[in-house]
């Protein structure tokens, strides 16, 4: 086929809605394999196996719950690891050939409610490109390895967005596109994104520098963990999702432009769609938005523009409660996984049943097909390989892998296909299945792009795109910016010549695009602006100044958040005879419990005090007090006590209190230091009444062997009534 032919006929494809995936054939680099639908070209795969040994290659003492990712020879996991005070995540790499430990990065999990068994909830991503393998843990924090676990760049997003999480440790797994890499989840900050909305962010994958921000219009419902799929339709690279709110979503993946939207449930969607060609499926457990039946199976026909309504349906299957598990499609069948263990074989055009085989009791872990055979996991220790047919399915293999002697190994996560191996993730450890005859073989990865239309050379853009989106930087830095511009289909535009302006913040940027901010500014918030003719984009920048910092409210407007730092929706300013101060009040529905972030997260050696005064309804109080180096004093009034933890829903990991008397008539002045010395942390508070003098000896101290040795300043409310908060300061250490 001549060049220019090949050419014309992969265009043909896009504009028929015909996605060709990004493939690469030996490998599984996300956790639903190299098409993003659980399919695998591998073949020579087994069909049975033993705990005994029989076709079990070798297993590592490794404690998960997610996807194992396999790309370059290699294994990577995520999970926990520990016990007590050693309690920690662990990332972690194996040889794919014989389970020989290669690296693995420990560490601290804080700013979390999410219990110990639920860390490694999300899985890696690995980028075949690069080598790269990104992390998005259950506190927030997103971490970018090269391939032999070094440390490339990171974000916490608790402490830069205030991401929000709960207590069940739903996180989104990373997925990568070309040089991006995406993550998303429910969070608020300062300014144009006070309001707690489900939001997507692509950062560029080698720097770690923020591209866009995507916020969905429909409040959450709950928190969520769809991972969403990257996929061509109509001309237009897509990226589609199921949202916290209950709706699909596409948007266009270079700039997080929403392209469609379609409703599906009353509550936040979990599993993962599925696309194939321009139909995508979805599936959820909890009521139907327009009837009183739980749980949904649709086939959206996704070429339109505009709302999807129910004209864009092709099918759909009430009843059928899919919640966890995300479906799989192969050779026109679609196959599901019920909340109940059940697994249904559907006709991908028409929905019509064509079996149901039992494989447990509990569905959670995603289907994967090869080697015409189906692998499942069941979260009872249930490892499952089906042989499925037209009419009916059968097991070729069912294995429950124990635990202990009393109870089997909980197994959350779906099984990775790649060089003629399966490889999973339990409770009891990480196996490898094989042929131990069959040669072990690397085949490099081959890349089958989606394939894209040439870039126009007109400079009319549709939509600019300001780089960085967002930074928090110091007041002596400078930061350059740049922006992009991209047309109607999601494609780069040639160069083009903007002009910069500021909004809201102090300083001065040059026609190239160099912000500096004015010294004399302090703490500060705004926006840098680029425009081209109607057309505008705003990157969103936050100045820290040198310490030491004072803030008492005087200069804030009453009844308004505060305009710099992450989570002020819950904290406003007020009057209190005569003096401005800051109110943490009682939230009016959900959870009361907040952090207000000062600085960014890569501060330390410094210590902070604030003036503190709680109120008394009945016989409810609040817990109030200070976050240093992602450790927290915590004056727990109801209790009478001071605490000093790191990782709330682990208080084994590290807990010190002690008595301490309570009047709710008078302010306290707090004070909270961290040291690091001998490569531990010292973490020390002292507390009394404001009108008194202040004590010589620190009131409570305590001493981590496993130390944050970075992590921003900010208040802590509990509030079961309202609480103030005056005279901030953050100064540095001696």
């Amino acid at each position: 086929m001549e060049k220019r032919t090949f050419v014309v006929f992969c265009l043909c494809l896009i504009l028929l809605g015909l996605n060709i995936q990004t493939g690469w054939s030996s490998d599984w680099p996300s956790w639903r394999g190299p098409y993003q639908n659980g399919v695998s070209d591998e073949t020579g795969l087994i069909s049975n196996w033993s705990l005994e040994g029989k076709n079990l290659l070798w297993k590592a003492d490794f404690v998960g719950r997610s996807t194992p990712i396999v790309i370059n020879g290699r294994v990577y996991v995520v999970g926990r690891t520990g016990e007590g005070v050693n309690m920690q995540r662990v990332v972690a790499c194996y040889d794919a050939k014989d389970g020989k430990l290669i690296w693995e990065d420990k560490y601290n999990v804080f700013h979390a409610t999410v219990p110990f068994t639920r860390v490694g909830w999300s899985s890696l991503a690995g980028d075949p490109e690069t080598g790269n393998i990104y992390y998005f843990g259950v506190d927030g924090m997103f971490v970018c390895y090269n391939k032999d676990g070094k440390r490339l760049w990171e974000h916490s997003f608790v402490e830069e967005y205030n991401r929000f999480a709960g207590y069940g440790g739903r996180t989104c797994t990373p997925v990568i596109d070309q040089d991006l890499v995406i993550v998303n989840g429910a969070n608020n900050t300062w300014g144009n994104l006070l309001i707690m909305r489900h939001r997507f962010f692509a950062y560029d994958k080698r720097s770690g520098e923020l591209v866009w921000i995507s916020t969905i219009n429909e409040p959450n419902k709950n928190t969520n963990y769809s991972v969403p799929v990257v996929t061509n339709i109509g001309g237009k690279r897509l990226l589609i999702v199921g949202g916290g709110s209950g709706w699909v979503y596409a948007m266009k993946i270079r700039t997080g432009e929403h392209i469609w939207k379609f409703q599906l449930s009353k509550g936040a969607i979990q599993a993962s769609v599925v696309v194939d060609g321009r139909f995508v499926y979805a599936t959820h457990h909890v009521e139907n938005f327009d009837n009183t039946t739980w749980g949904r199976v649709v086939c959206i026909d996704a070429t339109g523009n505009g709302d999807v309504t129910k004209t864009h349906e092709k099918w759909r299957r009430d009843g059928l409660e899919v919640g966890y598990a995300s479906p799989l499609v192969h050779g026109g069948r679609l196959y599901l996984v019920n909340n109940s263990g059940n697994m249904f074989a559907l006709d991908a055009k028409t929905g019509e049943e064509k079996w149901v085989l039992n494989i447990g009791k509990v569905g959670k872990g995603s289907p994967v097909w090869a080697d015409g055979k189906i692998f499942a996991t069941e979260v009872n220790g249930g490892f499952h390989i089906i042989e499925p047919g037209e009419n009916e399915a059968k097991f070729l293999d069912r294995k429950q892998v124990p635990f202990d002697d009393k109870r089997f190994a909980e197994i959350f996560g779906s099984p990775a296909i790649a060089y003629g191996r399966v490889y999973f993730t339990s409770a009891a450890g990480l196996f490898c299945l094989g042929d131990k005859k069959a040669e072990f073989k690397v085949t490099p990865p081959s890349f089958v792009r989606i394939p894209e239309l040439a870039a126009p050379t007109l400079d009319n853009p549709t939509h600019l795109q300001i780089v960085p989106a967002e930074v928090w930087v110091n007041v002596n830095d400078k930061v350059q910016f740049g922006v992009r511009g991209f047309d109607d289909f999601g494609r780069r535009t040639s160069a083009i010549n903007v002009e910069f302006s500021l909004n809201g913040l102090q300083g001065k940027i040059d026609k190239n695009g160099q912000f500096t901010s004015d010294k004399k500014a302090g703490n500060q918030a705004g926006y840098v602006v680029a425009k081209l003719g109607d057309l505008e984009t705003r990157a969103r920048v936050a100045v820290a100044d040198n310490l030491p910092w004072e803030f008492d409210f005087e200069n804030f407007e009453v009844d308004k958040n505060p305009p710099l730092w992450p989570g002020t929706w819950k904290f406003l300013v007020k009057d209190m005879d005569g003096n401005k101060v800051l109110a943490k009040p009682p939230s009016k529905r959900m959870l009361k419990r907040h952090n207000l972030i000062l600085g960014p997260p890569s501060m330390k050696n410094y210590t902070i005090q604030a003036d503190l005064k709680g109120t008394k309804i009945k016989r409810r109080s609040p817990d109030m007090g200070l976050i240093s180096h992602r450790y927290y004093l915590d004056f727990m009034t109801k209790k009478k006590r001071l605490q000093i933890r790191t990782w709330p829903a682990e208080l084994e990991r590290l807990k010190v209190e002690i008595p301490f008397t309570w009047n709710p008539e008078i302010w306290y002045t707090m004070i909270m230091q961290v040291e690091i010395k001998n490569g531990k942390a010292m973490i020390k508070g002292k507390v009394w009444p404001r009108d008194e003098k202040e004590p010589k000896d620190w009131t409570i101290t305590a001493e981590d062997p496993n130390p944050n040795r970075h992590g921003s300043p900010g208040l802590y409310g509990d509030a079961q009534t309202t609480i103030f908060f005056d005279n901030v300061k953050v100064t540095q250490n001696n």
